[in-house]
């Protein structure tokens, strides 16, 4: 069973930076591609960003990409969202999530295995 606990979110404003963390425990962590998501009040939960288990590959959404990065440290068993040049239509609950059987970047929420509980980010115009 792998735990999946956030942190980093919070209130910002419009074109300012967060870092988001996810750590990870009960698991083989460097085995696992793991992704960012993001769920808007009445939205769906949409994807945002993947890594590969080494990190040497990454995928971003359209709506992130040249202002997201996302990056791994497999010694701390964590992952990480950067997240410059914020904008209000970025406010979501962020959850990180662990996808154990990928052999290639995936990015749909239900081919995710494990979820963490989520950290709010808000950025005010």
């Amino acid at each position: 069973q792998v735990q999946l606990v956030e942190s980093g979110g919070g209130l910002v404003q419009a074109g300012g930076s967060l870092r988001l963390s996810c750590a990870a425990s009960g698991g083989t962590f460097s085995n696992y591609a793991m992704g960012w998501f993001r769920q808007a009040p009445g939205k769906e939960r949409e994807f945002v960003a993947a890594i590969s288990w080494s990190g040497s590959s990454t995928y971003y959404s359209d709506s992130v990409k040249g202002r997201f990065t996302i990056s791994r440290d497999n010694g701390k068993n964590t992952v990480y969202l950067q997240m410059n040049s914020l904008k209000p239509e970025d406010t979501a609950v962020y959850y990180c999530a662990a996808d154990t059987a990928a052999s290639a970047l995936r990015v749909g929420a239900p081919q995710y295995d494990y979820w963490g509980q989520g950290t709010q980010v808000t950025v005010s115009s």
